[in-house]
């Protein structure tokens, strides 16, 4: 997956309700992804040193947007993160940080979220983040939706309603558990770059370290046979 730079940094478009829809015309909005529809999506991406990018999130009135985002990988596992509501206002910025959590109640529009590695020169960031949406006014329409094939329930000695609250309920930890195995997931990328990362720094010093043990032992025998060695010239 390609994302084409769009002046300072990159902009990515989600449609609603969120992730991997379609991609946009490039007409439309350059260097654009789309996303598939899922109330519950997550998306790893590179975000080059110098560089900031921006995705964007269609909300509807008193919703719930949840965005957490993980540095996997990078000089330092940090980056900037700001959150923008669709008037243009703030809503959150940090500044170097590794890993964060932030919920908000919506309002109707859209709503920007970026982050931002334009501090680092040099280290390219490995970014997981996922969306929770909820509240996005499905519901009532799904269980129009039950009432249309199931005829004669006061024949069953479950209701509809319970029928719907355990499907609810069901549903609910499903999502839940899918929700923890993503961020497991996460946290286990994230300990195995920093322990190869670990790795690398222990090869690297130890063949510094062998390397000076080397150049000291051939200083301490090279002292050592110059002391013994007769200075005095021979006279014939």
């Amino acid at each position: 997956l390609e994302i084409a730079p769009t002046g300072m940094g990159v902009k990515t478009w989600l449609p609603f309700p969120a992730l991997l829809l379609a991609a946009l015309a490039p007409g439309l909005l350059p260097g654009a992804v789309g996303f598939t529809p899922s109330l519950d999506s997550d998306f790893t991406f590179t975000l080059p040193a110098g560089q900031k990018e921006c995705f964007y999130q269609p909300m509807p009135l008193k919703a719930s947007l949840e965005i957490e985002y993980q540095v996997l990988d990078g000089a330092g596992l940090d980056i900037d993160f700001h959150l923008v509501s669709p008037e243009g206002k703030t809503l959150v910025f940090e500044q170097r940080k590794s890993d964060g959590v932030h919920t908000v109640e919506t309002e109707v529009g859209d709503y920007m979220f970026c982050f931002d590695n334009t501090f680092s020169t040099i280290s390219e960031k490995v970014i997981f983040f996922e969306l929770i949406l909820d509240n996005m006014g499905e519901q009532a329409q799904e269980q129009e939706d039950w009432k249309k094939y199931i005829t004669g329930t006061d024949m069953l000695d479950m209701k509809l309603e319970d029928i719907l609250e355990s499907i609810d309920s069901i549903k609910s930890r499903l999502s839940k558990s899918g929700h923890i195995q993503t961020l497991l997931r996460a946290f286990e990328a994230r300990d195995r770059n920093i322990q190869e990362s670990n790795f690398d720094r222990v090869n690297f010093w130890s063949m510094v370290n062998l390397v000076v043990m080397v150049v000291v032992s051939a200083v301490q025998v090279y002292m050592l046979k110059s002391l013994f060695e007769d200075k005095r010239k021979s006279r014939t």
